[in-house]
């Protein structure tokens, strides 16, 4: 049995089935999904659909990212946030032409049904961002921290790794979990077109919005799985990297 780890996906529902395609799904596999499955490549509204198929045949957990809020809203009232518009949302709301209001209502479910977080049998986290209170996620007082906030992932980066674990200089924030898998902060950022970890901290979000891969990793023996590069089977799209 694996559990594997997936980033944001953002609209590239191609990066999704060769993703898919190279685990080679067995029956007993759990798939958790970091958020952000909408906004960037033309196919977001299909990628929900998918995953929607998907869960009925695996074991799935789904995480809710800020892209996925915005497109909720939208679905649920007809909003649309500015900044939603400008960074994929006008993309989004294309790709749902030609869905009935019973798809979009199914779809509507989906987003209300996301995940804050997971925390697993071995104290394992799952968020799509990070969290600021020291207590953990479930004392965190802004639930839009846990899908917005970068600054988890800045600190341990910037953590010198000789700071012995438990001791007074060690960040409370990560001493609560075991591990912690985020999404939203692009890899690429870094310089990395891989999953990076820091301290017990691993992203997986590798870029599949703009000019990376979707990634997946099994948290349990760290292999990464990639898909090729998400702008290169969209060939006639931009995604993401027109802002």
């Amino acid at each position: 049995m694996r559990t594997l780890a997936i980033g944001d996906i953002h609209g590239g529902l191609k990066g999704v089935i060769q993703l898919l395609n190279k685990l080679e799904l067995k029956d007993e596999d759990t798939l958790i999904f970091m958020g952000d499955y909408v906004d960037g490549w033309s196919e977001s509204a299909q990628v929900i659909q998918f995953l929607i198929e998907l869960s009925k045949k695996f074991k799935c957990t789904f995480i809710k990212g800020n892209h996925d809020v915005w497109a909720e809203d939208w679905l649920k009232n007809g909003e649309v946030n500015p900044t939603w518009y400008m960074h994929g949302g006008k993309e989004t709301m294309e790709s749902y032409e030609g869905f009935s209001h019973e798809e979009k209502k199914r779809h509507l479910e989906f987003f209300e049904n996301l995940k804050m977080y997971h925390i697993d049998a071995e104290n394992r986290l799952f968020l799509h961002a990070g969290f600021t209170s020291m207590h953990g996620v479930e004392k965190e007082v802004f639930q839009t921290t846990l899908y917005f906030d970068r600054t988890l992932w800045e600190m341990a980066l910037t953590m010198d790794k000789r700071i012995e674990k438990y001791s007074e200089l060690y960040p409370k924030r990560l001493t609560h979990y075991k591990e912690i898998y985020i999404g939203h902060t692009p890899t690429i950022n870094y310089n990395s077109y891989v999953p990076i970890n820091a301290i017990n901290v691993w992203n997986i979000d590798t870029g599949a919005a703009f000019y990376g891969k979707l990634s997946a990793i099994n948290i349990d023996t760290k292999e990464v799985f990639q898909s090729d590069v998400v702008k290169d089977l969209y060939p006639e799209e931009k995604g993401r990297n027109k802002h």
